[in-house]
């Protein structure tokens, strides 16, 4: 960091040595790398005229800041300012999440404007738009109709079922011109609304059933299987379970899988920006369940930072790829922790609800969406995240190319 060295008077003001020309040299002062502030007129002086200078002149008599030092000479044209940018968004920092459903058409998703369920020939159609923009991966997320769906979630692992099946489309369709990302996680699969198997007691915070970790990372390797057997090429586990990791990794392996990668939800937290895709997919917590109605005992906390980074040691030493942070820009920090700390690429969640707020406020002409969403995903890319995972990817890649 430069500190300025600045000859101060008695008074605190800048020394009138520091802006004197010399006796023999050109009419130049003597300046500071950094700002040297003008003296300080008297009130006898200000009262002379009111026009009366207050900087000091420069050799064509115009007001001179004196001041080698400005910043905004690197701000100055469209072409320095791109020149010396630091960060930038490109389509192929995207990641684009899909919902599908199991029918014939498309449905709107009321609490997601622009969003909708597709079928699995229009996700073809998505993704070719994709594509066609830049944007070379994509994330599944199904919504599982509710006579599938139980406790310990055995849809999962369905090899007929819903994602094993658009993965198969996405791959005969694009081989690997697309990247297809899967969710692990049992909430869209599972009757009680939770990313685990419930338990049938009631041992667990305030006397509700606990979230069991060992069964339910049983079942999650099942799903990772059923999902690398079907062509995905990395899974993402978002469940929070202790240990999923590497036991993904090991099944994984263990079946020769070894190229699938591992994108760990490292730190994923118990946000309240998540009520949109919930409704999406209808994967709230149940009100019928016996488990808590919140994921406060598997989630982290939002008011925990270094916690984040012992979940992210523990997911790199079992075998993860990258590490993700969910949710987004409430979560600047957690993400530009997990850079500085690790080697490796961090992903960032652009959430339903930031989404849906943006969309709000855009619909009521309260703020430019398209310089909004732009500034949010380069604020992002900033704090650390090398892969952004949008609702708003397909409108983003085409305003990049604008």
């Amino acid at each position: 960091m430069f500190v300025a060295k600045v000859p101060l008077s008695i008074r605190g003001q800048p020394s009138l040595n520091a802006i004197k020309p010399s006796a023999t040299a050109p009419k130049r002062r003597k300046l500071s790398l950094f700002a040297v502030a003008a003296p300080r007129r008297s009130s006898e002086q200000a009262s002379t005229s009111a026009n009366s200078p207050l900087l000091p002149r420069n050799d064509k008599g115009e007001p001179w800041v004196v001041q080698r030092s400005r910043p905004r000479r690197n701000r100055k044209t469209n072409a320095v300012r791109e020149m010396v940018r630091e960060n930038v968004v490109s389509p192929g920092n995207l990641v684009y999440p899909v919902f599908i459903h199991d029918e014939d058409h498309d449905e709107d998703i009321d609490v997601m404007p622009g969003c909708k369920r597709l079928s699995i020939q229009s996700l073809l159609k998505h993704a070719a738009q994709a594509l066609d923009l830049g944007i070379g991966h994509i994330i599944l997320f199904p919504k599982i109709e509710e006579h599938l769906k139980s406790n310990t979630a055995d849809e999962c692992y369905n090899p007929k079922g819903l994602v094993p099946s658009a993965i198969k489309a996405l791959k005969e369709k694009f081989g690997s011109r697309i990247t297809v990302w899967t969710d692990i996680a049992l909430d869209p699969y599972s009757d009680q609304g939770h990313d685990g198997i419930v338990s049938n007691d009631s041992l667990g915070d305030g006397g509700c059933a606990r979230i069991l970790n060992d069964e339910t990372v049983e079942q999650l390797c099942r799903q990772a299987l059923c999902h690398a057997r079907a062509g995905a090429d990395i899974v993402a586990p978002s469940d929070m379970m202790d240990g999923r990791v590497g036991a993904i990794r090991d099944a994984l392996d263990e079946e020769g899988f070894t190229d699938v990668s591992i994108v760990s939800y490292a730190a994923k937290y118990a946000s309240s920006f998540y009520g949109p895709f919930r409704g999406a997919l209808d994967s709230a917590p149940r009100e019928t369940s016996r488990a808590p109605r919140d994921k406060k005992t598997y989630q982290m906390d939002p008011g925990n930072a270094r916690e984040a980074l012992r979940e992210a040691a523990a997911d790199l030493e079992e075998g993860a790829d990258m590490l993700l942070v969910k949710p987004g820009v409430p979560y600047l920090d957690i993400i530009h922790l997990l850079y500085d700390a690790f080697p490796v690429p961090i992903a960032a969640y652009h959430v339903s609800g930031e989404y849906a707020m943006i969309k709000a406020a855009a619909q009521r002409g309260w703020i430019d969406e398209k310089q909004v969403v732009l500034e949010t995903l380069l604020s992002l890319k900033r704090a650390g995240a090398t892969s952004i995972l949008t609702y708003y990817a397909l409108e983003a890649a085409k305003w990049m190319q604008e």
